[in-house]
């Protein structure tokens, strides 16, 4: 029996639904294996500047830090995309967590449910069997370096930076994964430009000599971001910087289906944080359309990750994968095949997933 304290963090728009779904899961887990989850939430972003005038105010931080995990949904709000001069912002919240709580290491499973082939844009034949495992480096680049405007505020800038000590702390982890998986690692970088992506080959290939098990390939982020679209079975493992890592997951997403299916883990020296890549989607927030299950495979990699319940996680991804064999859909991920009366909502999608717990 497990004796867990679990935060969540529901954060802006759709991230109130779909961490709903995901606490009743967590629920259904600990009566069936007997394990004892007791929760508590705090604010995060949009919904906490108007709560304090602080994207992330001190108690939810310490709140966090008490926590055995946070189960968190997203961040943002329109009216500051559409606000370059605001100076206090949701995504500041995030960035200051993820600081806070040392979480330089972000996974990000791609993996396709067959069920779901149809469901993306590329062809099915290129798409079965893709499995990829993101890591992506979540402290450092060109998110927290230095920044500013210059020349009477006419130029603007923002300075990519790495040490060399947070390049082999994220290399490890992704040398540590490949291991486990087909033993194939792909770093993505633009060596042939930038001098902090140098840095960051020197330190890949140094770390590479402790591990003659595991093949290495190098790749530019342009090329990289053409091949996950066109052979994307070619990765297992691959490991990358902030802004890169940003990017192609996103892009990787159209392997998954939809942005609505792909988890992620943020992991580094303290509490794990376990959130949907999504974001926070207003304008579908309030209309009950979100899929849920992106927050619902989260809170399987938060069982498995951080409280080594990996029995636990597989029923958790067992449940969905029957879901969608039933034939059951969001309408992100449903297509022309689809039967209209199989479409659900967020709820009713959740309601299934539990039943099938």
């Amino acid at each position: 029996m497990a004796k867990k304290h679990i935060l969540i963090v529901p954060g802006d728009g759709i991230g109130q639904e779909v961490t709903a779904v995901g606490k009743k899961v967590l629920d259904k887990i600990a009566a069936r294996f007997n394990h004892e989850f007791t929760y508590d939430e705090a604010l995060i972003g949009h919904v906490a500047i108007e709560a304090t005038g602080d994207p992330l105010p001190a108690e939810s931080l310490e709140k966090m830090k008490n926590s055995d995990a946070v189960l968190f949904g997203a961040v943002g709000h329109p009216k500051y995309d559409n606000d370059p001069s605001a100076k206090v912002r949701p995504e500041q919240g995030l960035l200051k967590m993820r600081k806070e709580l040392g979480l330089y290491a972000n996974l990000r499973p791609i993996k396709l449910f067959d069920e779901l082939l149809g469901a993306s844009s590329i062809k099915p034949e290129i798409l079965k069997g893709a499995d990829i495992l993101f890591f992506r480096e979540l402290t450092g680049d060109i998110y927290f370096g230095e920044k500013g405007r210059k020349n009477n505020g006419d130029t603007a800038y923002d300075v990519a930076e790495y040490s060399r000590y947070e390049v082999q702390r994220i290399g490890r982890k992704a040398f540590d994964a490949a291991r486990t998986r087909r033993k194939k690692l792909v770093s993505v970088d633009k060596a042939n430009v930038l001098e902090s992506s140098r840095l960051w080959r020197e330190e890949i290939q140094k770390l590479a000599l402790e591990y003659p098990d595991v093949e290495v390939e190098y790749q530019f982020v342009d090329a990289t971001a053409m091949i996950l679209i066109k052979e994307p079975t070619r990765f297992d493992v691959v490991v990358t910087a902030n802004l890169f890592g940003d990017i192609l997951t996103d892009e990787a997403s159209q392997i998954a289906g939809s942005m609505g299916m792909l988890a992620s883990a943020s992991i580094g020296d303290g509490t794990g944080v376990y959130e949907p890549i999504h974001g926070s989607a207003h304008d579908i927030t309030g209309k009950g359309l979100a899929n849920p299950m992106a927050s619902v495979l989260s809170a399987a990699l938060l069982l498995d990750i951080s409280f080594g319940l990996k029995e636990e996680s597989e029923a958790i991804i067992s449940a969905i994968d029957q879901v969608l064999k039933k034939g059951f859909r969001t309408r992100d991920i449903a297509d022309k095949t689809t039967d209209p009366s199989m479409i659900l909502g967020t709820d009713a999608i959740g309601e299934e997933i539990l039943k099938l717990l």
